[in-house]
């Protein structure tokens, strides 16, 4: 079964720093591309309001043995190649050396976000414990099986029980704390908050039971 996971990082504890120390404002994020050499994560973006300010030379931080400028967008957009040094520990060198893939990844001034992919539970628990022994100190925020995606139909919702639980999602209703209430969600809605709330209680309990609950239980 393959697995995806989530997990942080604080922005100090990953090469590129030097970049938030000039442009704070800045994101940095993966470049996507099908691999045809053993280079790891070659390509980012760097995302900034004038990409320009950033003068200083990134291959004097940590994990990184020089940068390259491909390209630049209107000055907001910067494309670089970057020649990692995996002698120095990070998130990219437990990807080399776990059985994980690394799917995407965008950092801001302050933390980092990835998501990975295995074909087994054991090795994503190959990776944190490699981090853990590393002191690449990761922090995981989701963890889920990839399957395959249902219509609404498959999971017997109504389209009155669809729009109300989009709706509440959207709002924030499932929030802590919450950012809307069944009041406001009936007024959108057009209906009495007596019938928003059937909505929701109805279509939650068709959700799980489509979803978490199997035959023998």
């Amino acid at each position: 079964m393959t697995i995806e996971a989530s997990f942080t990082i604080d922005q100090s504890d990953f090469p590129l720093s030097a970049v938030f120390e000039q442009l704070p404002d800045s994101t940095i994020e993966l470049d996507r591309v099908v691999p045809t050499s053993e280079a790891v994560i070659p390509y980012f973006w760097i995302h900034a309001d004038d990409t320009a300010k950033l003068t200083t030379d990134l291959s004097n931080d940590l994990g990184i043995d020089q940068v390259k400028v491909i390209d630049e967008v209107e000055e907001e957009q910067m494309f670089v190649r970057i020649d990692w040094n995996l002698a120095h520990e990070s998130v990219l060198t437990a990807v080399v050396n776990t059985d994980v893939n690394l799917i995407s990844g965008i950092g801001n001034n302050e933390q980092w976000t990835f998501e990975i992919r295995a074909d087994e539970q054991q090795e994503i628990s190959d990776f944190q414990t490699y981090c853990q022994d590393n002191d690449i100190p990761i922090e995981l925020t989701q963890l889920h099986a990839l399957s395959t995606l249902k219509s609404d139909r498959e999971y017997d919702l109504t389209e009155g029980q669809r729009s109300a639980l989009v709706l509440a999602y959207s709002r924030g209703y499932f929030d802590s704390p919450r950012g809307a209430t069944q009041d406001d969600l009936a007024d959108e809605l057009e209906i009495s908050r007596q019938a928003v709330s059937s909505r929701l209680h109805r279509g939650l309990r068709r959700l799980v039971a489509s979803t978490l609950i199997t035959s023998d239980e």
